[in-house]
């Protein structure tokens, strides 16, 4: 069980390179805002370390560390690749991983400006990396599912956040995507958990792609539903013109899991606005946004 009252320092921080990796221990060592699942704290101009914290498992770093540096040279954005391994001590009995740190301002903290130039971005990056994994690439957990299998989760955030003009019309994208085939294609290579916190921008467009710990092998449609959480209104058409691999049965599963990822980011931000742990009140307005993207279409 992870104990989520254990204070990630920089002294903490600076006390394990210098056990483990003494060669970076007198890097300048600065706190990144943001994160729940795991801590950043940049380290030089370079690096970056990544200190699990509130996951119940190592599994989503040591993801990261096997499959990362594989799609790192293929990918057009640049992602964090894993260079060090951190292991668990008596000072900190658990994983920690030194990385590429990757430029820009999250996304929950930036704007796209040039809508055009980050659909056909987005598109080509995912275009990139939606090609059949491996047989031993790891498979969906809590991500992957077909949104008909997702109908518990939906729920809960409808519950907790649709407004209720909306709800029929939210109602129905949902329907829409459960009623849709499944991915009839092989396992193809997933992010799995595109949100505005997970993306960088620089220059008003998508500069990078960060936190894989959800990567996974199977429907793409978990990545397509970036289309309308990302993109400024008019973005999602664009990007799907560009993306040109999705057929009306993704288009309605992606459209029903970005309408319920939506709701998941309003949700997170009643949870800011009420002060509650990891609560993002930033993401409530974000969610709002993806949401009315959502229910205008393509």
């Amino acid at each position: 069980m992870i104990e989520p009252e254990i204070e990630i320092s920089e002294d903490l921080v600076r006390d394990l390179l210098r056990e483990q990796h003494p060669d970076l221990a007198e890097l300048p060592i600065r706190e990144v805002a943001g994160g729940w699942g795991n801590q950043m704290w940049r380290l030089g101009s370079e690096l970056a370390v990544r200190m699990q914290r509130m996951d119940t498992s190592p599994d989503l770093q040591l993801k990261e560390r096997r499959w990362l540096p594989t799609l790192a040279p293929r990918l057009p954005l640049p992602i964090p690749v894993p260079l060090r391994n951190g292991a668990p001590s008596e000072r900190f009995p658990k994983v920690w991983t030194v990385m590429t740190w990757v430029e820009g301002t999250p996304l929950d903290h930036g704007s796209i400006t040039r809508g055009d130039h980050a659909a056909e971005t987005l598109a080509s990056f995912l275009r990139a990396l939606h090609v059949e994994a491996p047989a031993d690439a790891p498979t969906a957990s809590d991500f992957g599912a077909h949104p008909k299998d997702c109908t518990e989760g939906f729920d809960h955030f409808f519950q907790a956040a649709a407004p209720t003009d909306l709800a029929d019309r939210i109602r129905e994208v949902w329907g829409e995507a459960v009623a849709a085939p499944e991915w009839e294609g092989p396992p193809v290579w997933v992010h799995g958990d595109l949100h505005p916190a997970n993306v960088v921008v620089s220059d008003g467009t998508l500069a990078g792609v960060v936190d894989f710990g959800a990567v996974f092998a199977g429907d793409p449609a978990w990545d397509l539903a970036a289309a309308w959480l990302l993109l400024p209104a008019g973005g999602a058409a664009r990007f799907f013109d560009s993306y040109a691999q999705a057929d009306e049965a993704a288009l309605r599963r992606a459209r029903g899991l970005a309408a319920m990822k939506s709701l998941f980011l309003m949700s997170m931000g009643q949870a800011g606005d009420r002060g509650l742990p990891g609560g993002k009140s930033n993401w409530g307005p974000a969610g709002r946004s993806a949401l009315d993207r959502v229910l205008q279409g393509r």
